[in-house]
């Protein structure tokens, strides 16, 4: 059929597969100390689940570029119905919070998102200064041209009460220490998380949390794959590239970005239809982590769909030996 969306032959649930190998993979090297160890065995993990899918599916973002990363690199193809199946774009984190895993600490993800080809932007592997609110806002509510406060300030408004009482999810880094000092000369609170900052963005979608905003730089790819979930549960998201040198210019100009300036909004990240999945490696705020009992492994996922914003939370039982 002309106008079939190639997501409706893939089950949503083929996704969660992918990212329950992942976690489980990465799980047995929980607290292990060996960041590398946790991160290769997710990696393996995924792209066996993902090979065993009938779609063309390519990376477009994933552990680095092909001479950095031996599996799952960017322009990768993935996938048992090449030239057949439908061509999915794939954005990929196999472990996100290593060194939370190599810890045993909380919010350590295996996370996924795929989109019809074309939908998920090529975002270069630097850094990206990232806004986002959870829905329920206005639009325009938030703009990184605006300083922290002034962002505060108007979703305090939107919500009908004082900038004391909005929580802002921030990680804790260095590079931070300004926008730190700045959210706490208004008297706002603030979450400092040590890592992960994918389920940093996706708490402001889940009013458990009690997260409004997250702010901050991090990881452009891991923007990507923020937005796409946003994309399938509502919210707002705005980021900008961050260049430190004249190589991650050059890295970002072979990817086609040209407006080195452009404030990218949620969807000019993720466009068009887009499912997102994620399984919990470590107990989080948003999923529970991996946990083993006798001969069975218990998972925690959750899969969104940006067409239906279906929001499904998954429960596994995994039998092994």
């Amino acid at each position: 059929m002309p106008n079939e969306n190639p997501l409706d032959r893939l089950l949503v649930l083929e996704m969660v597969r992918v990212t329950e190998a992942a976690a489980i993979a990465a799980s047995t090297l929980t607290g292990r100390g060996d960041e590398k160890a946790a991160d290769a065995a997710a990696v393996e993990a995924m792209r066996e689940a993902l090979n065993s899918l009938a779609m063309d599916g390519t990376v477009v973002i994933g552990e680095g570029e092909r001479d950095e990363a031996p599996m799952l690199f960017i322009g990768e193809k993935v996938g048992s119905a090449q030239g057949t199946g439908p061509k999915i774009d794939i954005a990929l984190d196999p472990l996100e919070g290593t060194t939370i895993c190599a810890k045993a600490g909380p919010n350590s993800l295996a996370v996924l998102a795929i989109s019809e080809a074309g939908g998920l932007l090529n975002a270069p592997d630097v850094y990206m200064d990232k806004l986002a609110v959870g829905p329920g806002y206005p639009d325009g509510v938030i703009d990184l041209d605006r300083s922290p406060a002034e962002n505060v300030r108007a979703v305090a408004a939107a919500k009908g009460v004082s900038p004391a009482e909005i929580i802002t999810c921030v990680l804790d880094r260095p590079r931070h220490e300004a926008l730190i000092a700045e959210l706490r000369a208004l008297g706002c609170g603030i979450m400092l998380i040590p890592d992960g900052d994918v389920a940093g963005v996706i708490a402001t979608t889940n009013p458990d949390t009690t997260v409004d905003l997250y702010m901050g730089s991090g990881g452009a790819p891991e923007g990507v794959l923020a937005a796409a979930a946003l994309r399938c549960v509502g919210g707002q998201f705005k980021g900008r590239l961050l260049f430190r040198n004249d190589d991650e210019r050059a890295r970002a100009a072979k990817w086609g970005v040209t407006d080195l300036d452009r404030q990218y909004d949620l969807t000019d990240l993720a466009k068009g239809d887009c499912i997102f999945a994620a399984t919990g490696v470590t107990d989080g705020s948003l999923l529970a982590g991996v946990k083993r009992k006798g001969k069975i492994m218990t998972t925690e996922s959750v899969v969104m769909r940006a067409s239906s914003g279906t929001v499904r939370w998954v429960k596994g039982e995994h039998r092994i030996g």
